[in-house]
């Protein structure tokens, strides 16, 4: 039930006390959104009141800003609103200074943004009235009601009363707040002068500033733009964020041209800029698509200008539309002023210290002539030369990779000589050919003038190397060419993984050291090949010695049959003799097993053990294997080269395939057998070794003899003491020892464990007639460990069955006469196919190329 309604003298005798209580909370509250706060509390007791809000004008937007609401009900309140003065109540009672009232919300048509929030608030009826002092018009302020009708012409007239207070009240706050922000500016300009002498580096002053200004100024970024009088543009120097905000997108660097920018219009016309909108803004093309970018919608520039000379411009950035009016020029102008003399002191010191580096530079270069000429003298090898020009270099121009490169007359290429890449990339090694065309170097080479690279382009050098070296991250660099007396020797470069690493001067620099290196370079090339000849036999031997460590067991003779024993009885007997010895055996059986015991049981043990297959090579190139040839000696011989004998000296040299030598070299070889000397192809100088000579062959001699296809001299010279290596066949008790010897031995290698080798596969392997012998018989074990997936060792039996009517050993048959019918029975199997994992070759267990020459020998071709 309602309370019955006051009688007027009640009403007015309670409105007189709400006024004074109203001057006595002014009096009170200095903070507008308390005195709002309790103005919601007491109006109630006299007006019918829910929301109270205060709604003042901005002059520097024009716009209505709700600063305060307040209420005594639940609602959901949010202020901060903010929209053009024709767009509110609360802007056409400042704009009229009129009261405005409306008795029912849902019959206004007017302000449809602002009747939509209050209607979301419950509102039903409102009304405004002027905030005004004798000095200046405020705002508005605002009374609201969930009832319908809720505000008479009296109760008008009585909020109107309650403004003119809360108006004296608002400006005394305002003003308090403008003194308040006077002082604000005032310390602030005191700090940016303090933060001008503390800073030397701009982008230190920058960061400092963009942190103290936004006290004061509505911005969220801070540049500094400065004209290039060499390029004619306003280049960014500095860009930086307000604590706040993080900067996605550097625009460091960004140069614009002076017509299409801001900042260059700035610089031009020597006056400030505001642009309210950069979506609105059609001018500048340039500059602010970035801007844009990085989310900023309204800019500020001022000019950067000192008495003596127009530096640039320095801007600020907001991310809000319109954020710069004309009450943050003054400061900010005032601010741009003192940045200028700082920026200008900064670019004198800058300017100073460049002069001085400049002297340092040409001071460190002359210096840099001077100890390549210490260099130049003091080395006579090429990648001691490089090294020493490289570390020189990189004291006054730092790189990454130098490589001297030479030209080879034989390929008419350059050849890399010597290397310095300390990041150990592998895109050219020493010796690799150097195209002339498609490289800088080769264009540097031919055209006898420095090839500056300041960005590597495939399309201009597309050279494979090239795309390797790009492939490696180089991506600039310098060759300078080689000359000396007219001529170019090579070509000397270095090389970065930054790009445009080198500036002009560094070109000139190293064109000047290039005439310094090719002397130099001539010296080394002629003290290199002395040299390199010097060494070359050492090296080689050394290589030898290695890689036949490396590659073989000594003591892989497996078996104790009474045949082998025999056999190990004799080697034992003559291994501490230097007789020549002739071993004799099939195919596969091991004669380089047992020429390898012969040396590693004799007296030279400790020399090199040089082995060659007279088979596996070419006639014409057999005889330079073996003695050596000069250079020149034929076409294609570009250097001096070493021949095995030579290699052999004071060791063990193994002639495979003896029976293979053509008749021609025969006599040489007698030569060497007899006396210990021979001459180097397209040489007269005799060379005496000290070799001992082990021959092997599985060729029936004494026929060959009769059939005049071997000297009979030389067979003799060889059969000083002839051992014969049993074929498999005929011990057949060493089958066992040899497949578990075989099977751990691969099984191993194939990280599998292989722990049983079945009885009847055993008594299989047994039975077969293994024609390859224990070659055949290793690469049948190594096939069947690849199959095995368990611990027992599984072998295929049927690749075990002999062909019928087979003879496994005939006393009539000849040892040539058997390896025929052997190699055409496995020609047959394969269907006549040599090559492959299932050709001729595998099954016999030997080279392609080992077959294709005894199938020769022995007169075997494909039926038609």
């Amino acid at each position: 039930m309602d309370t019955p309604p006051a009688s007027p003298c009640e009403t007015l005798a309670e409105r007189y006390q709400a006024l004074l209580e109203v001057a006595q909370a002014i009096s009170t509250h200095r903070d507008l959104d308390e005195l709002f706060r309790d103005l919601a509390q007491r109006l109630p007791r006299v007006i019918h009141v829910n929301f109270v809000a205060l709604s003042l004008h901005d002059p520097a937007r024009d716009t209505m800003r709700l600063h305060s609401i307040q209420a005594n009900v639940p609602a959901d309140l949010v202020g901060g609103h903010e929209g053009p003065v024709e767009e509110s109540p609360a802007g056409l009672v400042w704009h009229t200074q009129q009261p405005v009232l409306v008795p029912n919300i849902a019959e206004e048509p007017r302000w449809p943004n602002v009747i939509q929030r209050m209607q979301e608030d419950g509102v039903n009826s409102f009304c405004f009235v002027p905030l005004t002092t004798a000095v200046r018009r405020l705002g508005a302020m605002g009374f609201s009601s969930v009832r319908k009708e809720a505000y008479s012409e009296m109760d008008l007239e009585f909020l109107q009363q309650v403004g003119k207070q809360v108006a004296v009240a608002v400006d005394n706050v305002l003003h308090h707040q403008d003194l308040t922000h006077d002082h604000d500016r005032l310390r602030l300009l005191l700090e940016v002068s303090e933060a001008i002498v503390s800073h030397r580096d701009l982008s230190v002053l920058f960061r400092d500033l963009a942190q103290r200004l936004p006290a004061v100024a509505p911005f969220n970024f801070i540049g500094l733009i400065l004209h290039d009088s060499t390029k004619n543009v306003m280049k960014v120097h500095v860009l930086e964020t307000a604590a706040a905000h993080h900067l996605t997108t550097r625009l460091d660097g960004l140069e614009l041209p002076i017509e299409e920018s801001s900042s260059g219009w700035v610089w031009t016309h020597q006056q400030p800029l505001i642009i309210p909108s950069l979506d609105e803004e059609t001018r500048f093309s340039m500059g602010m698509a970035a801007l844009k970018d990085i989310g900023v919608q309204s800019v500020c520039l001022f000019p950067l200008t000192t008495a003596m000379r127009r530096l640039g411009a320095i801007g600020f950035g907001s991310l809000e539309p319109r954020a710069f009016g004309d009450q943050n020029l003054g400061l900010l102008g005032q601010v741009a002023k003192q940045v200028a003399v700082a920026v200008d002191n900064v670019l004198h010191v800058a300017s100073t210290e460049a002069a001085q580096q400049s002297l340092a530079r040409e001071r460190d270069r002359l210096s840099l002539v001077l100890e390549i000429n210490n260099a130049v003298a003091s080395h006579l090898e090429l990648r001691a030369l490089l090294k020493a020009i490289s570390a020189c270099l990189g004291r006054v121009i730092p790189h990454d990779f130098a490589s001297f490169c030479l030209y080879d007359p034989e390929i008419h290429q350059l050849r890399a000589h010597a290397l310095d890449f300390p990041g150990n990339q592998d895109f050219v090694e020493s010796g690799d050919p150097i195209p002339l065309e498609g490289t800088p170097e080769g264009l540097a080479f031919t055209t006898q003038q420095t090839v500056h690279v300041r960005r590597l382009n495939l399309t201009e050098f597309p050279a494979e190397i090239m795309k390797r070296a790009e492939a490696e991250g180089l991506k600039s660099g310098c060759a300078v060419p080689l000359l000396l007396h007219g001529r170019a020797l090579g070509t000397l470069s270095v090389v970065s993984m930054q790009e445009d690493a080198f500036t002009d001067d560094d070109a000139k620099l190293f064109s000047r050291i290039g005439a310094q290196v090719a002397l130099a370079a001539e010296n080394a090339m002629a003290y290199q090949e002395i040299s390199s000849l010097k060494d070359k036999l050492a090296k080689e031997k050394l290589y030898l010695e290695e890689e036949i460590q490396t590659a073989y067991n000594f003591e892989e003779i497996v078996g104790d049959s009474r045949s082998l024993k025999l056999l190990l009885k004799e080697v034992q007997t003559v291994a501490a003799t230097d007789s020549t010895v002739l071993i004799l055996g099939e195919t596969g059986s091991g004669k380089e097993l047992v020429a390898r015991a012969l040396h590693n049981h004799s007296n030279r043990r400790e020399r090199t053990f040089v082995k060659i297959n007279c088979a596996a090579i070419p006639t014409g190139l057999l005889e330079s294997e073996l003695f050596g040839h000069e250079k020149g000696a034929f076409t294609g011989a570009i250097a001096t080269k070493i021949g095995r004998f030579e290699l052999a000296d004071r060791g063990t040299i193994f002639l495979d395939e003896v029976g293979e030598i053509p008749l021609e070299l025969q006599v040489k070889l007698l030569r060497v057998l007899q006396e210990q000397e021979f001459e180097r192809l397209g040489s007269t100088r005799t060379i005496r070794v000290n070799v001992r000579i082990i021959a092997a062959t599985n060729r029936d001699l004494d026929r060959m003899v009769e059939e005049q296809r071997f000297r009979s001299d030389l067979y003799y010279r060889l059969k000083v003491f002839p051992v014969t290596v049993p074929p498999l066949r005929d011990r057949v008790e060493d089958i066992p020892l040899l497949v578990r010897h075989f099977a751990q031995k691969f099984a191993q290698r194939m990280k599998k464990r292989i722990e049983t080798i079945p009885s009847e596969a055993m008594q299989a392997l047994q039975a077969y007639d293994w024609r390859g012998n224990v070659r055949e018989l290793e690469n049948f074990i190594e096939r069947a460990v690849i199959l095995t997936q368990g611990q027992a060792l599984f072998v295929s039996l049927a690749e075990l069955k002999r062909q019928p009517g087979h003879v496994v050993n005939s006393g009539t048959t000849t040892l040539e006469q058997a390896e025929r019918e052997h190699i055409l029975k496995a020609l047959r199997e394969s269907e006549w196919i040599i090559g492959g994992p299932a050709g001729a070759a595998a099954k016999l267990g030997m080279k392609r190329t080992t077959l294709q020459s005894k199938m020769q020998k022995l007169g075997i071709s494909r039926p038609s």
